[in-house]
């Protein structure tokens, strides 16, 4: 199916221009670790500042929505944040430069899932695929001391991907009218089965650990099927982007009032004829 126009950007500030990112570009991982410290600090003063991972999932979300979600919109719901916020109370930025920089990462990175996700692919494996940015916290835990992971042992640990999955669903929980079924029965099947595996995977993984997401020689962290069940969630996420493309946005339906006859009875009740009354 041809490709349309790509969804309006986030929101930016007037100054965009100088510190602007290239936008064609991949983020390197030192974005990401800056975007992770950014959300790090603005957890300190608002305790309800999502991960990045969390946010990755929000964002594939938004780009695979039926509508184009507004920015300043989407913003309020994510971070708690408007587009006039610069230096406030809660779910601020610390300065206008801390969110310039989150705002120029967070452009780069719509750029980039957005092209993955319009460009054919054959496996998960190929280069131009959407790797969502996702944290393998069990196995990074698994390779600490046997006192460091004491430390952390009464905390619950994230299953693989599942954080990514919590993101993406609040994001159609946020705006349950754009992901409503469709009237055509195999397109809300589609909708429906797409969003089923990503339902899925924001569960907890109670398999045997088995495998390592990343690398053979790491300790296993995830299950196989958990391994299965997180590339049926990003091949839904492709579903999702194709289904609402070729279904266009929402229209809303205009209730048409049916005139009456010259000869019929008028609609306001008077007893006549509609060509004697109203329909004068």
């Amino acid at each position: 199916m041809a490709l349309k126009e790509a969804q309006s950007p986030p929101m930016s500030t007037e100054n965009e221009s100088t510190t602007m990112l290239d936008a064609s570009a991949a983020v390197a991982p030192d974005a990401f670790d800056e975007i992770d410290a950014i959300l790090d600090e603005m957890r300190s003063r608002y305790d309800e500042t999502p991960q990045w991972e969390f946010c990755e999932g929000f964002m594939a979300a938004l780009v695979c929505c039926r509508r184009a979600i507004p920015a300043a919109e989407y913003f309020d719901v994510l971070l708690a944040v408007s587009e006039a916020d610069d230096v406030t109370a809660e779910g601020s930025f610390a300065d206008a430069a801390q969110r310039q920089r989150f705002m120029d990462i967070w452009h780069q990175r719509w750029n980039e899932v957005q092209a993955a996700l319009d460009t054919p692919i054959e496996s998960l494996e190929d280069e131009a695929a959407y790797h969502p940015e996702v944290m393998d916290v069990r196995g990074t835990v698994a390779q600490l001391s046997e006192e460091e992971r004491a430390e952390v042992a009464a905390e619950p640990l994230p299953a693989f991907g599942q954080v990514w999955a919590l993101g993406f669903m609040f994001a159609v929980e946020a705006w349950p009218e754009e992901w409503t079924a469709p009237r055509d029965k195999k397109a809300a099947q589609w909708l429906d089965a797409s969003l089923q595996a990503l339902v899925a995977l924001t569960e907890d993984d109670d398999g045997p650990p088995e495998v390592s997401p990343f690398s053979d020689d790491a300790p296993p962290s995830m299950s196989i099927a958990r391994l299965n069940a997180f590339a049926d969630a990003v091949w839904a996420v492709y579903d999702l982007r194709e289904l609402w493309k070729s279904i266009g946005p929402r229209v809303e339906t205009l209730h048409r009032v049916e005139t009456p006859g010259r000869n019929d009875p008028c609609t306001c009740g008077s007893g006549k004829k509609y060509k004697k009354c109203c329909g004068v």
